[in-house]
């Protein structure tokens, strides 16, 4: 078994696992999210095409429509960061300052 840097959670939670990889969030044809030890953005870089590139870069990609995460593309997604805080990923408000916010200031 394959260990992964996140764990889902319910229909729409992501868990941010392990401080020294970064998650690109991939959902369907919207903006890529990256994941840090720091915080959440917009990713602009180039998204590595094979495992091993990623993993090169110390970067998973979790594509939200594959059946070992949601099985579908999400509307609405929710970060636990490891900055102690959870995000809120709206895709219905792209390019908007309501894009990517915080939900929670800390959840643990």
């Amino acid at each position: 078994m394959i260990e992964k840097n996140f764990i889902t959670s319910g229909r729409n939670t992501i868990i941010h696992k392990i401080r020294k990889f970064d998650l690109l969030i991939i959902n369907g044809a919207h903006p890529v999210v990256i994941v840090s030890n720091r915080g959440i953005g917009v990713y602009k870089g180039p998204v590595p095409k094979k495992k091993s590139d990623a993993k090169k870069a110390y970067q998973e990609v979790v594509d939200l429509g594959a059946i070992e995460v949601f099985g579908e593309e999400k509307t609405l997604v929710f970060i636990q960061a490891l900055d102690n805080k959870e995000y809120k990923i709206d895709y219905s408000k792209v390019n908007t300052p309501n894009f990517i916010r915080i939900h929670q200031d800390s959840y643990i």
